[in-house]
């Protein structure tokens, strides 16, 4: 089992950038893929970014290509989410989420995959 805490949310301007943290306790973290996922008020989840548990392979919902990058640091048990450009309709709750993978190159694209959620940390971009 595994848990895990985001942290790194906040208020942003249209166009500014903010790092998310995702740290994760337990079983070793290297076993498992991560992702990120969003979530605003009166919307369904959705897909962020995904990462394989070697970090070889990334994926990216197309909203945010090129503005977001998804990394981990297996050594410090953490999954990152830089964020650029930031727009209004990037607001909402942001979560992680671990999956254990049975490859090295496995990234699960649907919540549904995902075994263990963190809390959540809210980001607000204003225009």
């Amino acid at each position: 089992q595994v848990q895990l805490v985001e942290s790194g949310g906040g208020l942003v301007q249209a166009g500014g950038s903010l790092r998310l943290s995702c740290a994760a306790s337990g079983r070793s973290f290297s076993v498992y893929a991560m992702g990120w996922f969003r979530q605003a008020p009166g919307k369904e989840r959705e897909f962020v970014a995904a990462i394989s548990r070697s970090g070889g392979r990334t994926d990216y919902a197309d909203s945010v290509k090129g503005r977001f990058t998804i990394s981990r640091d297996n050594a410090k048990n953490t999954v990152y989410l830089q964020m650029n450009s930031l727009k209004p309709e990037d607001t909402a709750g942001y979560y992680c989420a671990a999956k254990l993978a049975g490859t090295s190159w496995y990234i699960g694209l649907s919540g549904y995959e995902y075994e263990y959620w963190g809390q959540g940390t809210q980001v607000t971009v204003s225009s």
